[in-house]
């Protein structure tokens, strides 16, 4: 489990492909080095990978070919700044909210504004598949490539988020540019609310179809 709080910005040094998929090597500062040993979980962009080998200067991950489709982690220029946060541990605080490290989808940045100062705080809107819709709610939160961040407003295919120069200037949402595709987590509370309500419905269907046929 992970935080959504950004402490740690690596580099994408190289993506080469293997067996299945591919293998990353992310440089990285001496803190989370030391995170990072053989088998620690790591979340690059908001997926959690495993480490597979580490060194003084960077720590290398595999990424299946499921990983490469639902990611942006296939994608991504070397050179790309990166997003880590190494695993949860028991007592550590919980300054975000619960993220999994399991991507939902990929969303894509629609709009951010841009100030007078140069910091681009106020309304970043963003898309997002169709299928997140029922996981996200105003006030709810969403991770966004790892981060964690609360939303202002949704609809169908969209949400939008308020966001301080504190969270731009320490991230590397400053590179972000209306287009490019982010890594989504829905909210956890979100995703089991959706489930219990599909189900609750699926349920009641049965019942109306037990007692007088199929209506729809």
């Amino acid at each position: 489990m992970f935080t959504g709080l950004i402490r740690h910005l690596g580099t994408l040094e190289s993506r080469t492909s293997r067996p299945g998929g591919a293998r990353l090597r992310i440089a990285a500062p001496a803190e989370l080095l030391a995170r990072a040993e053989q088998g620690a979980s790591i979340a690059v962009n908001g997926a959690c990978l495993t480490s597979v080998a580490v060194d003084g200067r960077a720590w290398e991950a595999d990424l299946s070919e499921e990983t490469l489709d639902k990611t942006t982690l296939g994608r991504l220029a070397l050179g790309a700044i990166l997003h880590l946060e190494p695993a949860l541990r028991v007592g550590d605080p919980l300054d975000g909210h619960l993220v999994s490290g399991h991507v939902d989808g990929v969303g894509q940045l629609l709009s951010r504004p841009q100030t007078q100062g140069g910091l681009d705080e106020g309304i970043w809107r963003f898309a997002m598949p169709a299928a997140l819709a029922p996981m996200t709610a105003a006030k709810g939160s969403v991770a966004v490539d790892g981060i964690s961040l609360t939303v202002v407003d949704c609809g169908i295919d969209w949400f939008t988020v308020a966001l301080i120069p504190e969270t731009v200037t320490r991230t590397a949402l400053a590179t972000l540019r209306p287009g490019d595709p982010v890594n989504l987590e829905a909210d956890p509370v979100g995703r089991f609310v959706a489930r219990a309500l599909a189900l609750r419905g699926r349920e009641e269907k049965l019942a109306r179809f037990a007692q007088g046929g199929w209506s729809g």
